[in-house]
């Protein structure tokens, strides 16, 4: 697994690519560039990580339940592997995620997952029930990665306590058609309890990458 840093100090971020995309696309795409004076002043670090989405939610090549396992692999390897790179490379205490379009899944997703480490989270034109790739297959580990299922059920008093401190922020435009997943997750949050800012961009404002930028330098 490969992955590209930029900055020397400040927030750590990790950065989750869209579709089946590779860890230098933010850099490729120009978003790295839309906030470089913030990254050259050292209030910002990226941490853009490799995805392995072709091999599990795309994978049409092996069964349903191979796809959702290579997911919690890749789940343990950002956790396991990545975030102790983060962590050598800036002590900060707060890591916040990020991503656009199916990076926004895997923003939130790892976010609500795992509060402790990441502490603020920014998904832009996310969505967030990605059961539909599985063809009806349905586990745990399905369950387990689907923010819009397992987050009702959740009564686990050591999350709320983090959910509470920390920051979630769901952007999406109203050209974008992710926008009712977004309403949908957003109303989820705000149910049980967990702080959680949904802004709908207007200004014809759809899902690719020139308003993502602007989100970006907005939110960040």
């Amino acid at each position: 697994m490969e992955l590209l840093v930029f900055g020397h100090a400040g927030l750590p971020i990790v950065v989750f690519p869209t579709s089946q995309a590779r860890f230098y696309e933010f850099e490729d795409r120009n978003m790295v560039g839309t906030i470089a004076d913030k990254i050259d002043r050292g209030e910002i670090q990226l941490f853009c990580v490799d995805s392995v989405d072709s091999e599990s939610w795309y994978n049409r090549g092996v069964g349903p339940d191979w796809r959702i396992a290579r997911q919690v692999q890749y789940e343990n390897y950002i956790i396991h592997e990545a975030i102790p790179f983060v962590r050598g490379e800036n002590w900060n205490p707060q890591i916040a995620t990020l991503g656009c379009s199916f990076g926004g899944y895997h923003a939130l997703n790892f976010a609500l997952r795992h509060p402790d480490i990441f502490t603020a989270c920014l998904s832009m034109s996310g969505m967030f029930d990605m059961t539909f790739f599985l063809g009806g297959f349905y586990n745990n580990d399905v369950y387990m990665q689907t923010p819009t299922h397992y987050i009702p059920n959740q009564h686990d008093g050591w999350y709320f306590d983090r959910y509470r401190g920390n920051t979630y922020i769901l952007a999406t435009g109203v050209h974008d058609q992710c926008w009712a997943s977004n309403e949908e997750m957003g109303r989820i949050l705000r149910d049980k309890g967990i702080p959680c800012r949904l802004d709908v961009w207007g200004d014809n404002t759809g899902h690719d990458w020139p308003w993502w930028q602007q989100m970006m330098r907005a939110y960040l």
